[in-house]
């Protein structure tokens, strides 16, 4: 290994100091004369590529001491170049962004830069990689997004950012790494239980007679709105009594497209039909006489091969039914308006509520949660769980009788 350098730490020569060398460097008689240099000291290195790089300190101490730190993490592989970490979040998010192309569905892509240009682009866009501090993130998360959802979405992407700038070598640490979300809102368990049998046989009632059997297929199936709507009549047998999920119609903005099922590989799954859901397809199959062929994902919409469709022929849409949907459940006498972790109104039940109430009826019915996974299309079962089970009247009935009479309670899975 070569000797170092004796000029390294070396002092610059100053037009302020009025030393013999700097009044030669800068010869101004005015200057008052003095024995030692004020210059400042330039500590020189070079990193990992070999490039030479300086900085200056005001005494010989300080920049000895930044040399014998940048020399080991030099050689450790740790050293990060301080101007990388200098660039703007907008100018880090223009860098990252389209590095993230191909990555994830669609909708979650738009998801993410929704919460990009809605929350982070406006707080961070001019902030300084190097800048963004763990306590600014905690206090931004607590303090000025709403909604613990909210909360959990927009910090997933500012902390995948910073964890790419930690890779990229413009960062040390993460700073969202222990940043946490606040928790999520509790509800008694009437706003989580989903609408009864009786409610939902109610709300048909009042819907207009086309819509009838897409409902009941629904609430009979707890098949989830995008992939009834993009059931094709291939994936159907009516004679095993089951349809295949094998794609899904997902909504880009307002435009809808196919795509293969699931998020998971739990998504691909096969459900059995009931009566009422083969009741149900049997007379959408009557009004539209869907074709049993197979069209590729790619290759468009293919309306004719749909179940499921529209009044006019077209794609049934989200947007469309819920004009139908919400004067039904006025209409039944089952509607409320419940407030979301958002703070915004909607109204219950929704539309997604009728998988819930199927997959309650399964875990009444005794059915294994390793089966009612299986149906439901998730990729755990206690997430069934912890999303259906919602004790109420029904329970505390059970309880108070267990004490009053000393009957054992049943048990469950």
């Amino acid at each position: 290994m070569p000797p170092r350098p004796k000029n390294n730490p070396r002092q610059i020569r100053s037009k302020t100091c009025g030393c013999a060398k700097c009044l030669e460097k800068y010869p101004t008689p005015e200057r008052k004369r003095r024995r030692d240099c004020i210059g400042p000291w330039q500590a020189r290195y070079r990193d990992p590529s070999g490039k030479q790089k300086a900085k200056n300190y005001p005494t010989r101490r300080d920049a000895e001491a930044f040399l014998d730190d940048v020399r080991s993490k030099v050689r450790s592989g740790t050293y990060l170049d301080p101007k990388r970490g200098e660039i703007t979040l907008a100018q880090w998010w223009g860098l990252w962004w389209p590095a993230q192309d191909g990555k994830g569905r669609i909708t979650t892509r738009n998801r993410k830069e929704s919460a990009w240009r809605a929350h982070i682009e406006p707080k961070w866009a001019t902030w300084k990689l190097r800048d963004i501090g763990y306590i600014d993130v905690q206090t931004w998360i607590t303090s000025e997004v709403k909604g613990h959802h909210t909360q959990k979405k927009v910090l997933e992407l500012l902390r995948a950012m910073m964890r790419d700038a930690v890779r990229d070598q413009r960062i040390t640490v993460n700073p969202c790494l222990e940043v946490e979300v606040s928790p999520a809102p509790k509800r008694h368990p009437d706003e989580l239980r989903p609408p009864t049998r009786e409610q939902c046989a109610l709300i048909r009632e009042h819907l207009p007679s086309y819509y009838r059997p897409l409902v009941v297929f629904l609430e009979e199936t707890g098949m989830r709105w995008g992939e009834v709507t993009g059931l094709r009549w291939c994936h159907v047998d009516l004679d095993a009594q089951h349809v295949k999920v094998k794609e899904v119609l997902s909504d880009d903005e307002g435009k809808l497209f196919r795509q293969p099922a699931p998020k998971t590989a739990a998504g691909f799954r096969t459900v059995p039909l009931t009566p009422e859901a083969v009741a149900a397809v049997e007379t959408m199959v009557a009004r539209w006489r869907p074709a049993r062929t197979q069209s590729a994902i790619d290759s468009g919409m293919h309306e004719e091969e749909l179940v499921f469709r529209g009044p006019q022929g077209g794609l049934l849409t989200r947007h469309n039914f819920r004009r139908s949907w919400i004067p039904a459940i006025q209409d039944a006498g089952v509607a409320r308006k419940v407030v979301g972790e958002n703070g915004r109104e909607q109204w219950w039940p929704r539309v997604h509520d009728l998988r819930h109430t199927f997959a309650t009826r399964l875990k009444d019915a005794g059915v294994p949660e390793k089966d009612v996974q299986a149906v439901m299309g998730h990729d755990r079962g206690s997430k069934v769980t912890w999303l259906y089970q919602h004790a109420g009247e029904d329970v505390a009935a059970e309880v108070l009788t267990a004490l009053t009479t000393g009957r054992t309670l049943r048990a469950v899975s």
